[in-house]
């Protein structure tokens, strides 16, 4: 199989609230737009909101965003009335990670990479 693009799809109970969500609350930019749906950047990926959904979300699916600085992203998201489902903490594995929902319930885990953590290692020979 040669992958040459993808996107994670998400078919909410409210098309226009979670566009809305996504859109203006955490501030994701758009790739582009079409009837019944929005494509936004989210990094190197980028997430679909289309259609309209019946099931609504399963705990098994989340959103991963890495962002620069979790505390000042929480900080930003707080002033637009988003509170955390999980409060910002170190994991096991090393990561910085807090968890928010969008409106359907869906679990966005916020992620800071700590810069002594392997995952920003330098690995290049000196």
């Amino acid at each position: 199989m040669d992958v040459l693009s993808s996107r994670v799809l998400i078919h909410p109970r409210d098309p226009e609230k979670t566009t809305a969500f996504y859109r203006d609350v955490l501030g994701l930019a758009i790739y582009r737009t079409f009837p019944g749906g929005t494509v936004f950047f989210t990094g190197q990926g980028y997430l679909e909101v289309v259609g309209r959904g019946e099931k609504g979300t399963s705990p098994d699916v989340e959103l991963w965003f890495q962002v620069r600085d979790l505390q000042a992203t929480l900080a930003e998201l707080a002033e637009r009335g988003v509170r955390p489902d999980r409060e910002a903490r170190r994991e096991p594995w090393g990561l910085d990670e807090a968890h928010i929902s969008d409106p359907d319930g869906t679990t966005i885990v916020l992620v800071e990479i700590p810069p002594d953590h392997p995952l920003r290692t330098d690995i290049r020979p000196q």
